[in-house]
């Protein structure tokens, strides 16, 4: 999508999740202050309790707020992107397609376990003083894309089968963080998961195509997922589509070298893997299916599911390169 410079200007308003990244929201606090108040930036709102993120976008919208900076990860910004988009406003038409971009735009900061999105940015996403630093002196702008499946928007990655089952497992591993987490999860899941039967087409006139057994379906805004894997390495975040990547069933001793090439991208020639990039998908199921968006879980309503992308959804802030 388009892309310009622009100097920023007007209300600035930074909100941090404590709790993201196992408290290293709440670790970043006092640095996350003081970096800003450098720059004249002090209005600061921290999040109360578990889906606060939309609630306080929507504040910062109503207040007039122009540039609202985001700290936490994967989760808390999907929320507060899918919150200014429109997807979380309650009574709200969810958008469908390319519309305009809403005059708040979103700067973020990385505070949470994988912090994917992060890194198809170039913007010092870790970096609190130099992110105030760039804000305050002007930034690049940037119109990057959101998804949908069904009524919930992500900014990231939405995926289905093994995703979940790895996302579910890891609420057990509280000696771990990071990206560490994650891996090691995967790992343990790779030789129980049993897989799940799906249909997958471009669009809804392929439903009556045959069942197939999958380990994963990923539809990908971004080239990162889990903290550590390339799992769509021709993503870009603002080109109009989404990268479906679909893995399907194998024998459980060929998993470990798949999962292997997957830490490094390398998995799209792989036999068992299927690639294509578009702008809307079908996919339907035995029965409604769980599907994670940007770290967290949902069930679909119906067997069927719609996912797509809302071209330059989202104005984001970014540096030159």
């Amino acid at each position: 999508m388009r892309r310009g410079a622009s100097a920023v200007t007007g209300r600035v308003r930074i909100i941090v999740n404590p709790t993201s990244g196992r408290g290293r929201g709440a670790r970043c606090l006092d640095s996350i202050r003081s970096a800003f108040a450098a720059h004249g930036m002090t209005d600061l709102r921290l999040t109360e309790r578990a889906g606060d993120e939309e609630r306080l976008a929507h504040q910062a919208m109503d207040d007039g707020v122009h540039t609202l900076v985001v700290c936490g990860g994967d989760g808390t910004w999907g929320k507060v992107a899918g919150a200014v988009v429109g997807g979380s406003s309650p009574g709200a038409d969810l958008p469908t397609g390319a519309s305009a971009a809403p005059p708040l735009r979103l700067a973020f900061l990385s505070a949470g376990t994988g912090n994917d999105f992060a890194k198809n940015l170039r913007a010092p996403t870790s970096d609190p003083a130099a992110m105030a630093r760039m804000i305050s002196e002007g930034a690049l702008e940037r119109l990057v894309d959101m998804g949908r499946v069904d009524d919930r928007l992500f900014l990231n990655v939405a995926g289905f089968g093994f995703d979940v089952a790895v996302l579910r497992s890891s609420d057990g591993g509280r000696w771990l963080r990071g990206p560490a987490l994650y891996v090691a999860t995967a790992v343990q899941e790779l030789f129980s998961f049993e897989g799940i039967e799906c249909r997958v087409c471009p669009d809804a006139s392929d439903l009556l195509a045959p069942w197939t057994r999958r380990l994963l379906m990923v539809f990908a805004n971004g080239a990162h997922f889990g903290g550590a894997f390339r799992v769509a390495p021709d993503a870009v975040v603002d080109d109009g589509a989404l990268d479906a990547i679909i893995v399907g069933d194998t024998a459980r001793w060929r998993r470990a070298p798949l999962l292997g090439r997957v830490l490094h991208g390398t998995h799209l020639a792989n036999a068992h893997v299927q690639h294509a990039k578009g702008e809307r998908f079908t996919v339907a199921f035995r029965e409604p299916p769980w599907f994670e968006a940007d770290g967290d879980l949902y069930r679909a309503a119906m067997p069927e599911c719609e996912v797509h992308v809302i071209p330059g959804a989202l104005r984001v802030l970014d540096a030159p390169q």
